[in-house]
C-alpha cells in the first residue's frame, strides 16, 4: 500500500543545530497539511527509536554506527534500506546524498516523487570537517557522480539559496524549472522582539555568537575582532553553540595570544527559551561568515542571520551574496568586508556610538522577518511545490 509521504535525513533530531530547526519546521508543516509524514533520521544513541514525534508526524531513529564518517553513511544506508522494503510512498524528501543515494538508485521501487533538498552538498562541505579528504580525488570524484545522480534522479529540487540554485544549473547542469527556492524563516512566536537598550555608550558591549563553530561561520574573527575592540573599550564575546573539543581549545589558544581570555565565554549549546534570553542581553550578534567555497559557490542560507534579526538585537554580518540576498546593509544588519576583523570591530564601535542606528536597525530587521522569512511562509512554499508537483 501506498503512503504519502516519507522525509530522511543523516542527521540527528531533535537537536540543538540550524538542520534539525529546519527539518522540525518541514515536517510539521507536512504533517498538518499534506501527510501524514513517515520521519527517519539518526538515532542520538546505538539503538532505534520511534515516536509520534509531533501531529501528523511518525519518527523513526535508526543507528549510524561505525569510527569514521563512510562507516556511519553506510550502517545507516543499510538499516534504511531494509527499512523500507515493501514500503512504498507516494512522496519521498531527502536532504543529502548519504541517504538520498538508495532512492535515487530505485526511485520507482520505494516512491512515485522524490523530492532533493539541497542544503549543502558533501563534495563542498566535507574537507571542512575532514581535511584530509581534499586531496582525495577519487572521493571526491565519488562524491560529485552521486550528487549528480541524485539531482538528476529528483522529479524536484528544493533549495534555500539563490546563490544554491545558481550553481546546481551551472555546475550539475540541473533544469531550472527543477528548482525552487525555499528560504530559511524563523519561528516568530520562539524568537520575540526585544529592542536595543537606549542610550551611549554600551559599556561594556555585549558580542553573541551563536551556532556551529565550523571554519566557514568565521568564530575566530569575532575574537580578532575583540581585541581590537579592546585596545579602546570594554567588550566580552560569548559564544554559544555544539562545538568539538579541538574548536574550543583553538579559540582558547587564540584568545590567550591576544590576551582577552578572561572576556571570551564559550557555552554549550542551550535550549531555545535560553538561547533567546541571550539574544536580548547581547548588544550585537556576530555573524562573519568567510568568503569560501562554502558560502561564495555552493551558497547557503544563514538561519543565525535570520534569527538575530528577528530577536531586535542588531546584526554584524560579512558583505556576501548569500547575506545581501536577504536583507539590505544599512537597513537591515551591517555588513562588513569578509575576513575584516578590523571592518567588524568598527562595526561595533558605530553601534556603541549611536543609538538610532542600533533601534533603526533592530525594527527594520524584524519587520524584514516578518514579511519574508518565516517558517510559516517557507511551509507554505513547500506544500506548493508538493501540490504542484501532485497535480
Amino acid at each position: 500500500m501506498t503512503q504519502p509521504i516519507a522525509y530522511f535525513s543523516f542527521d540527528t533530531v531533535p537537536a540543538p543545530k540550524g538542520a534539525a530547526t529546519h527539518i522540525e519546521a518541514f515536517v510539521k508543516t507536512l504533517g498538518a497539511t499534506v501527510g501524514p509524514v513517515q520521519l527517519v533520521t539518526v538515532a542520538a544513541t546505538p539503538n532505534a527509536e520511534e515516536t509520534a514525534r509531533w501531529p501528523g508526524v511518525y519518527h523513526t531513529a535508526l543507528p549510524a554506527l561505525g569510527k569514521t564518517l563512510i562507516d556511519r553513511v553506510i550502517d545507516f544506508r543499510q538499516r534504511l534500506w531494509h527499512w523500507l522494503q515493501g514500503r512504498h510512498f507516494e512522496v519521498i524528501q531527502v536532504r543529502s546524498i548519504f541517504e538520498g543515494l538508495p532512492i535515487a538508485l530505485n526511485r520507482e521501487q520505494f516512491c512515485r516523487y522524490l523530492i532533493f533538498e539541497v542544503n549543502g552538498l558533501p563534495s563542498i562541505e566535507l574537507k571542512y570537517r575532514y581535511p584530509q579528504v581534499a586531496d582525495d580525488r577519487e572521493l571526491m570524484h565519488k562524491l560529485r557522480s552521486q550528487e549528480h545522480l541524485c539531482l538528476h534522479a529528483a522529479t524536484h529540487i528544493i533549495t534555500p539559496s539563490p546563490i544554491t540554485r545558481d550553481y546546481l544549473i551551472q555546475a550539475y547542469g540541473v533544469p531550472a524549472e527543477k528548482l525552487t527556492v525555499i528560504p530559511n524563516g524563523v519561528d516568530l512566536g520562539l524568537i520575540p522582539y526585544q529592542p536595543p537598550a537606549l542610550g551611549n555608550p554600551l559599556e561594556p558591549l555585549q558580542l553573541l555568537y551563536f551556532g556551529t563553530l565550523s571554519a566557514w561561520q568565521g568564530v575566530s574573527l569575532a575574537l580578532d575582532a575583540l581585541a581590537l575592540y579592546c585596545r579602546d573599550f570594554e567588550a566580552e564575546l560569548t559564544v554559544i553553540g555544539p562545538a568539538r573539543s579541538d574548536q574550543i581549545t583553538a579559540l582558547e589558544k587564540l584568545a590567550d595570544r591576544w590576551q582577552v581570555a578572561d572576556r571570551l565565554h564559550i557555552l554549550p549549546p542551550l535550549p531555545q527559551i535560553e538561547l533567546v534570553r541571550y539574544l536580548h542581553k547581547a548588544d550585537a550578534i556576530a555573524a562573519p561568515l568567510t568568503a569560501n567555497d562554502r558560502n561564495m559557490v555552493q551558497g547557503c542560507c544563514p538561519l543565525k542571520v535570520l534569527e538575530g534579526m528577528a530577536s531586535g538585537t542588531p546584526v554584524i554580518t560579512s558583505d556576501l551574496p548569500v547575506v545581501t540576498a536577504l536583507g539590505q546593509p544599512e537597513i537591515h544588519f551591517l555588513t562588513t568586508p569578509p575576513g575584516s576583523a578590523k571592518g567588524i570591530k568598527e562595526a561595533m564601535v558605530r553601534l556603541r556610538q549611536d543609538g538610532d542606528l542600533r533601534q533603526r536597525l533592530s525594527s527594520q530587521a524584524r519587520q524584514q522577518v516578518e514579511q519574508h522569512y518565516t517558517w510559516e511562509q517557507a511551509g507554505a512554499q513547500l506544500v506548493a511545490v508538493y501540490e504542484g508537483m501532485r497535480g
